[in-house]
């Protein structure tokens, strides 16, 4: 039995910068790595079959973890059936990116498992046929990000915390996109100038998210008389920075919502990840 960690990640800003002709949304953002993480255990089968387990209100052929084990079986050099079980922490829904590195984790363990023999860079063009940020989460490094979220700038950042709330809500990413008041023209910027004013830096969702969702504005609300917050990817989740007024277990403990306590990290636990005997 294999079992390993799935970390999830926060947009520490998000910025739309344009279209493309095909309609996708071009973006800036920065993805750090946090210690909030999924696990997931892999059991080698006798037969062909693999099998989902730990999702039971999720189709388990819809679900990224089974598609990427799909997307990388034709490469199999010594395929064996596999019963994948997932222990779910990261909220669904929540803009945490825990479905992409979910699929990440498996496209990583099954590359050595089934002795596919693909790189980092292999595996990460197969992750993004299954998302824009699963090759992100491949590469398992914090990162600047342009395009849809797929090249990506390997940055050095500052070891924090934050404080995570995750409101009562599940927010269509679909719908956000519709609304005609999604700004879509900022600016393109810099790394450099996101480390000289990194608090002037915000998220395009965050207001329509915002009106659509009390749920949402009531924990920015919560979330704002501490620190600054902000709108982690499409959302639900907002997050703020720990500073040293805190009183963290208040915070936590009187929060109108889940809340967490999460540390960033300097790279993805994923990235020493290798096989007995391998």
């Amino acid at each position: 039995m294999i079992r390993v960690p799935a970390p999830a990640k926060l947009n520490l800003f998000l910025h739309i910068t344009g279209r493309r002709a095909d309609g996708y949304h071009l973006l800036q953002s920065i993805f750090q790595l946090i210690d909030l993480c999924d696990w997931l255990q892999f059991h080698p089968r006798d037969d062909q079959k693999i099998t989902l387990s730990g999702l039971d209100h999720v189709n388990s052929q819809d679900n990224l973890v089974y598609k990427a084990a799909v997307k990388i079986q034709p490469f199999a050099q010594n395929f064996c059936g596999v019963d994948i079980a997932i222990e779910k922490n990261i909220p669904m829904g929540a803009g945490l990116g825990g479905g992409s590195s979910d699929a990440a984790t498996t496209l990583i363990v099954l590359n050595q498992l089934w002795q596919c023999r693909l790189n980092l860079q292999q595996l990460a063009a197969l992750g993004l046929e299954l998302g824009a940020d699963v090759p992100f989460f491949i590469h398992g490094q914090n990162a600047w990000a342009e395009g849809l979220g797929e090249q990506l700038k390997y940055i050095d950042l500052v070891q924090k915390k934050y404080i995570v709330l995750k409101p009562d809500c599940f927010i269509s990413t679909q719908m956000l996109f519709s609304q005609k008041t999604l700004t879509r023209n900022s600016k393109p910027t810099t790394f450099c100038a996101y480390q000289l004013t990194p608090s002037t830096f915000g998220n395009n969702f965050e207001p329509v998210a915002r009106s659509l969702y009390p749920e949402v504005d009531e924990a920015m609300r919560y979330l704002d008389q501490f620190g600054v917050a902000k709108l982690t990817g499409t959302g639900a989740c907002v997050f703020t920075e720990v500073n040293a007024e805190m009183n963290i277990d208040e915070i936590i403990a009187n929060s109108p919502c889940t809340a967490y306590l999460v540390n960033s990290l300097t790279e993805s636990p994923m990235l020493s990840f290798k096989l007995i005997g391998n």
